[in-house]
């Protein structure tokens, strides 16, 4: 089963990540901070302030984006297939709450947050399943609420590298920007917002970088914002 497989990389997810990426010289903390700082960024934009949003992060792993964001929003939320991991997310971020799930619907109510959002994880699904998935996304978030989709980049050669020296991704199936941004409109999402991910070594320039090349496919990771329509 998925989750006795994500189990088995609890304890060395961050090892296996930083393996993979090595050749790059990347650290895998500064590119954790990043996305995270993306989602607060999105969250101001097209939200609210961050420490009034209660927020939801889909395929939490062991909580290292998490451990960013916990004491800066109004109050979060991890799901994640795996209970190994589920467990250390808890012993690292006590302020945030987390709940094992089967992969399927999401054991949360309807419209119960004002931002969801879920990185590196779309490439776990299984393509069949995916719209499945967005869906439970959509739901979950209040209307005019905000989904993001974060991702690895397939354009970006160095990525597809990385991909293919990671175990936890040996069944990984990656998805492009653009049919990432259709499958959530066609969950019943507004996309609001897509962009590239340029890491450097140097989260300044990082950051830097982002500003200047969000349209164009060369960074390593993309996101895809989309909000759910105000019924009228």
């Amino acid at each position: 089963m998925a989750e006795r497989a994500f189990d088995a990389y609890a304890e060395t997810y961050r090892t296996q990540v930083e393996q993979s990426i090595a050749f790059a010289r990347l650290d895998h903390t500064d590119m954790t901070a990043r996305k995270a700082e993306h989602v607060l960024a999105l969250c101001a934009r097209l939200v609210g302030p961050a420490d009034r949003q209660r927020m939801l992060d889909v395929g939490c792993g062991v909580g290292l984006t998490d451990g960013f964001l916990a004491d800066r929003v109004g109050t979060l939320t991890g799901i994640d297939l795996s209970g190994e991991s589920v467990a250390m997310a808890t012993a690292a971020n006590p302020s945030a709450k987390y709940l094992t799930f089967d992969g399927g619907a999401f054991p949360l109510d309807d419209e119960s947050f004002d931002l969801a959002f879920a990185i590196c994880v779309l490439h776990h699904v299984p393509p069949a399943d995916r719209l499945a998935f967005a869906a439970e996304l959509r739901r979950v978030v209040r209307p005019g609420g905000v989904v993001a989709v974060f991702e690895h980049n397939p354009w970006n050669p160095l990525t597809r590298l990385a991909v293919r020296r990671c175990a936890l991704d040996a069944t990984a199936v990656l998805s492009r920007c653009g049919p990432t941004a259709e499958l959530l409109t066609a969950a019943g999402l507004e996309v609001e917002r897509r962009a590239y991910i340029l890491f450097t070594r140097s989260a300044r320039w990082s950051a830097r970088a982002d500003a200047a090349l969000a349209r164009c496919p060369v960074g390593a990771q993309y996101y895809v914002a989309a909000r759910r329509p105000v019924e009228r």
